[in-house]
């Protein structure tokens, strides 16, 4: 991992899949230790996040108290249920504050892997099959994220609800 100070915040640059992973369960961390007002996660599937993990749930339920607002953007969630049972059945508790979309099909190749935490960090994954991703505390990034995860979800529709209803 290497890291590099600039004027205008902090770069890391990941090169690897469980670097990857470790630095979305830090940036849970950051954001349920020092707060922010919401939380923007993108990705395709969500599959390989640990999301169902306890020390991940037991952070976004820290950071969920003070009236946070959780957006997840995905192409799909099937993997979510799946995979991540324990964040499934979170996300029941704290619907209220969580919204899920997918977007529109033309923009799901578009879909970054992000996750923003406005003002504190934002964690992009840049190449999928060697894990190279960036961790950065610059707002210029968070602005850039923000503006392009914004597009993707005025094109988007609600998805994965929090409890299904049937006969």
């Amino acid at each position: 991992m290497e890291e590099v100070e600039g004027s205008s915040g902090a770069h890391r640059i990941i090169t690897s899949r469980s670097e990857f992973l470790h630095a979305l369960r830090e940036g849970f961390a950051l954001a349920a230790e020092q707060g922010c007002r919401e939380l923007l996660l993108s990705d395709p599937d969500f599959a390989d996040w640990p999301l169902g993990e306890l020390e991940v749930l037991d952070h976004l339920t820290r950071w969920a108290f003070a009236h946070r607002k959780l957006t997840m953007l995905g192409g799909h969630f099937d993997e979510v249920s799946r995979r991540h049972a324990r964040f499934a059945a979170w996300r029941r508790q704290w619907s209220h504050i969580v919204e899920c979309r997918s977007p529109d099909s033309d923009d799901e190749r578009d879909m970054p892997t992000v996750l923003l935490a406005p003002g504190l960090l934002t964690l992009k994954l840049l190449n999928r099959a060697q894990y190279r991703a960036s961790w950065s505390t610059d707002e210029g990034d968070a602005v850039r994220t923000r503006e392009h995860l914004d597009a993707l979800l005025q094109r988007s529709v609600e998805a994965f609800p929090a409890t299904t209803l049937g006969l």
